[in-house]
Formats: structure tokens, C-alpha cells, sequence
């Protein structure tokens, strides 16, 4: 991508914001399982939760123009079948044409602010069922973060569970990413123990009248097994800690990737921005440890 490319995008947006409604009308569509049934879905949803930083960069994902660079790159690569985002992301990507024939995730609750002290009450800010239905994306996703301490908890699994109604009504695919999580020195912080994980795959697996079109999100932790026990539903997993050795990622990834029920990976930051800055390597190593490539 160049500048002129960024220069159209602008310009679209602000003379043709109705080529945006056109793009996603057009644009060619796929089956979310097909093939060999696995996902390999990169995420760009952190933004508009305040959460820019990657590693020591606390602004490393401010830049709108090396992101869409980043994320066109990372579609264009053999075994990447699609991309989450907000719907401004979508939208950047619509208008690009990078989302042909690639899986479009809306993301629906994105309140939670990162540091805030609301930051429990994760309302729905983004996408809901209906404007992801008539802009032809292919699934959802939200966040379940479950506090016993926090009273904002009580909305968030409402919400949640009238978001899955309305997600299984119009028979549109919705993964849920479940934690179980406390406030530590002002802070939110996820339990990742292989207890709380199980507890929080237990209580969203609940929610709404119908999981028929539920899919889990679930990040790696010790004892995958019996994580996967836990649940029925189809699972992917998400990238985790971008802090951590490569190496010890990709074989953590590998080793949940082979368990039942576990279809594929949802990762972001770990991906787009890696510690030797090679999107291209990071992903295509993800692809194959997906796609078997």
C-alpha cells in the first residue's frame, strides 16, 4: 500500500461514505467452515478499547495507516481466512478490496476501556447483530470478562447472553471470549490458571437461549486438556502474550492446535507487530501450524 491508496481511502470517506455499504455488498464471501474446517483469523479490535501498546511501545498501534499496512499484508499471505475488527477497520479493509474471499469478524462490546475505572462494565459499543447481517460479516465476536467482586459483571452476562439470543436467531456464528478476572492494584488482570479458565468456559457456555451458533475464543494455558473437556463447542485460540519467546508461542499454539475441539487461532498483536518486526514470517509460521501448510 501507498500513500495514494491511503489518499483514496480518505477521500472516499469523505465525499462516498455510501461506497462503504457498496463495498461490503460486493464484496465475495465464503463459508466460515469449509476445507480443511481450521481458522487462521488475525485480530485488530484492540484499538478501540484504548489498548495501543505492543511489548515497550505503549503507542505502537496508533498509526491507522502502518495497521491497514500490517493487516493487508498479513490477508494477503496463503492460510489467513480473515480478519476481526471494529467496524472501522472493516469498513478501511471493505474499501481497500482486502476482504474478498476472506472471513470478516465484527466485534461487538469494546466499553471496557483499558485502565479505566469502569473498565468492568464492558458495554456494546461496536457491532450488533443487525448491523453485522446487513453488512454481510460472517461472525462475531465479544469479550465475557466475569468479576465476583464487580457488580458491572451482572450487565455484561445479560448482554452477552441477549447478544448469543440474537446471534443464534439470525443464525449468525458468535465467539465468545471468556475470563474469569479481578481488579489487582487498580488493575484489571485475567486469571489464566487452568481453574479459572474452565470456570469461565462453564459460565459463558450458559448464556443465551440457544448455543447452537456459539464458538469459544481461549487463550493457551497448562493443561489445555482439560480446558477442552470442559465444553463442546468449537474452540480457537487466541494469541496470548506478546512479550513471551517466539519459539515457546509457536509450540504452545501447536500443541492446543492438535487437541479435540480446538479449530484454529484469532491472534493480533503477537502477529502484526513480532519482535523482529517480519509480518509476513510470523504469520505464514501461524499459517502452517493451522493449515497443516
Amino acid at each position: 500500500m501507498d500513500d495514494e491508496a491511503f489518499a483514496r481511502l480518505r477521500q472516499t470517506r469523505h465525499r462516498d461514505p455510501a461506497a462503504i455499504a457498496s463495498a461490503l455488498a460486493s464484496r465475495t464471501r465464503r463459508p466460515l467452515v469449509h476445507g480443511d474446517g481450521r481458522l487462521f483469523i488475525v485480530a485488530a479490535d484492540h484499538p478501540a478499547r484504548g489498548a495501543l501498546g505492543v511489548r515497550d511501545n505503549p503507542m505502537a498501534m496508533a498509526s491507522r495507516y502502518e495497521l491497514l499496512q500490517r493487516l493487508v499484508l498479513a490477508l494477503s499471505r496463503p492460510g489467513v481466512d480473515g480478519v476481526l475488527g471494529t467496524p472501522d477497520i472493516i469498513e478501511d479493509l471493505a474499501l481497500l478490496g482486502a476482504l474478498d474471499g476472506k472471513v470478516a469478524v465484527g466485534s461487538m462490546n469494546r466499553g471496557g476501556l483499558r485502565g479505566a475505572v469502569f473498565e468492568m462494565d464492558d458495554r456494546y459499543t461496536g457491532y450488533d447483530v443487525d448491523s453485522m447481517v446487513s453488512s454481510r460479516l460472517d461472525a462475531a465476536k465479544l469479550l465475557v470478562r466475569v468479576n465476583l467482586q464487580d457488580p458491572g459483571t451482572a450487565r455484561t452476562l445479560e448482554e452477552t447472553a441477549h447478544a448469543v439470543t440474537d446471534s443464534a436467531r439470525a443464525r449468525l456464528p458468535i465467539m465468545l471470549e471468556p475470563f474469569m478476572s479481578n481488579w489487582v492494584d487498580g488493575k484489571i488482570v485475567n486469571d489464566l490458571s487452568t481453574e479459572a479458565v474452565i470456570t469461565s468456559v462453564a459460565i459463558s457456555c450458559g448464556l443465551g437461549a440457544s448455543s447452537a451458533y456459539t464458538w469459544l475464543k481461549l487463550p493457551v494455558v497448562k493443561d489445555m486438556e482439560r480446558v477442552m473437556e470442559a465444553a463442546t463447542l468449537p474452540t480457537l485460540l487466541l494469541g496470548g502474550d506478546s512479550d513471551g519467546d517466539p519459539d515457546e508461542t509457536y509450540n504452545a499454539w501447536a500443541a492446543a492446535l492438535a487437541l479435540p475441539g480446538v479449530h484454529g487461532l484469532v491472534v493480533g498483536r503477537t502477529l502484526l507487530y513480532p519482535q523482529d518486526d517480519d509480518v509476513a514470517k510470523a504469520v505464514d509460521i501461524a499459517a502452517a501450524l493451522v493449515h497443516g501448510r
